[in-house]
């Protein structure tokens, strides 16, 4: 029996690829919850989760890996988000909008409880992570969707961290912003007219100075604040974490 599970939404790339090629436990089955799939020692499980009717495959796979498991740990790390369609809203792709509401808002949630439900039958120790972002607290207009998704993302998990506390903190729930990263991400950022993205030149500028952090250096902050005395429900930003 392998000592951790760890399942990562959007492990195909970005910081959830850099997360996927730096889990610090060993031996570990490593589940990478994407569309693409293809990421070396992982094992794929195929699920647009944009679309709701992928959920239920995941919660299952949920189910099934954590009933009686007796393995040190099981993680679950959401990172899968988007930015596009990048636009003002009511200025955008109607289906394209709706998509990013359901993967950078609901899907988070929905799957964070699934997590939840399924860890009851879990004995070993439980840790969910949800990738924040700074854009939950600041304006950035043609973010409307993205802003509004990891706000949610934030408020959910400092209520469902003090809920699992009132019922014994079975597993702790964090949710980390990890600070500009640079990821396919940023380049989609960059390449935005100022008409659909009006700050899109002080992301210019921040590559420019070369103060984009790497995915890999990312990852490992973020697996380290699982070894952190972190309160449950808390939501960080790693660039406020010292060391």
């Amino acid at each position: 029996m392998a000592d951790s599970l760890v399942f990562i939404s959007g492990a195909s790339s970005g910081i959830g690829l850099a997360l996927a090629e730096s889990v610090p436990w060993s031996p570990a089955r490593i589940f990478d919850l994407s569309r693409r799939g293809g990421v070396p020692g992982c094992e794929h499980v195929k699920a647009d989760l944009a679309d709701p009717a992928s959920w239920q495959r995941v919660a299952e796979l949920f189910e099934r890996e954590l009933r009686g498991y007796q393995g040190a740990r099981a993680v679950f790390v959401h990172s899968a988000g988007t930015l596009q369609p990048m636009g003002f809203a009511g200025e955008v792709d109607p289906y394209g909008y709706m998509q990013q509401v359901l993967l950078n808002s609901a899907a988070p949630q929905v799957l964070g409880a699934a997590f939840l439900r399924a860890a009851r039958e879990c004995h070993a120790s439980c840790h969910l992570v949800m990738i924040s972002s700074g854009a939950a607290k600041s304006v950035y207009q043609g973010w409307s969707a993205y802003g509004a998704g990891k706000a949610a993302l934030d408020q959910w998990v400092r209520t469902a961290g003090a809920e699992q506390e009132r019922r014994g903190g079975h597993c702790r729930i964090l949710a980390v912003a990890p600070g500009v990263v640079e990821t396919e991400m940023q380049r989609q950022i960059r390449a935005m007219p100022e008409t659909a993205f009006p700050e899109v030149e002080h992301f210019k500028e921040l590559q420019a100075e070369g103060v984009l952090r790497d995915p890999v250096d990312a990852a490992r902050d973020i697996w380290k604040c699982l070894a952190r005395d972190l309160p449950n429900g808390a939501v960080v930003d790693l660039r406020d974490l010292a060391g």
